[in-house]
């Protein structure tokens, strides 16, 4: 599976996870950086898509808005948990505060007698990183395993070096499909690019709308189009983005 051809601008609605898609995955959440070649490149194509980009992320959405500023795009945070739209309405449902609490209290317990863990707290949702100290990986997934266990609300989820607790009912193929019921989305062909193996709810209803589906890394995928690697899709990005000025379209 090679990258797809370009899609035409004025028909094709774009949204693109974040950590692994448009930047490499790092030891540390917040050491992420986005280059200026892939940040132009966001702003150029957001332009000639009318605004039908989107950025839908494991990530909170301020932390997503601090990552790509000066740009703003809309966004669907906590793996669709939480969704603001085109004109700036945030949609977030409501959530056992409580409940969320115990989970971080449980987990901050573990990486208090484990240096190297790390625990992301995000709204509706908290990751345990485990990628300093890979081999405590079956520590770190039977320990979320057990305090989600009976928390109602909650699944556990797998990425790369993650493991994850977050409301079911948080799935980015759900969100996009949101968006594209909304302008400046409504009628475009979807095109999604994501890296894990959360992102395959998106690419199902990607290719349930007749759209493109791009799998950035190996492993397996129901993405109809792969690119090796973060920076080749960050490349293909950037030319798409030239092609698009020389264009006039």
């Amino acid at each position: 599976m090679a990258l797809p051809p370009y899609p035409h601008a004025r028909r094709t609605a774009l949204f693109l996870d974040f950590d692994g898609t448009l930047v490499d995955i790092v030891a540390r959440p917040d050491a992420v950086a986005l280059t200026e070649a892939t940040r132009d490149a966001l702003a150029t194509v957001a332009r000639h898509v009318d605004g039908a980009l989107a950025i839908v992320t494991g990530r909170d959405i301020a932390t997503i808005d601090a990552f790509v500023a000066p740009l703003r795009f809309p966004i669907a945070g906590v793996h669709g948990f939480t969704r603001r739209d085109a004109v700036g309405r945030v949609q977030m449902p409501q959530l056992d505060g409580d409940l969320l609490d115990k989970l971080k209290d449980g987990l901050r317990l573990l990486c208090s007698e484990n240096e190297g863990l790390l625990l992301e707290e995000k709204a509706g949702s908290v990751a345990l990183h485990f990628r300093a100290r890979p081999e405590l990986e079956d520590v770190c997934i039977a320990t979320m395993e057990r305090i989600v266990d009976g928390a109602g609300g909650f699944r556990v989820s797998r990425g790369k070096m993650v493991v994850e607790a977050r409301p079911k009912d948080a799935n980015k193929g759900a969100a996009v499909t949101a968006f594209m019921r909304e302008a400046p989305f409504l009628g475009r062909v979807p095109l999604f690019a994501g890296d894990d193996v959360t992102d395959e709810d998106a690419f199902a209803a990607v290719n349930a709308a007749g759209g493109i589906s791009i799998k950035v890394g190996d492993g397996l995928t129901a993405a109809s189009y792969r690119a090796p690697t973060t920076a080749a899709f960050v490349a293909w990005l950037v030319d798409y983005a030239q092609h698009l000025e020389g264009e006039g379209s």
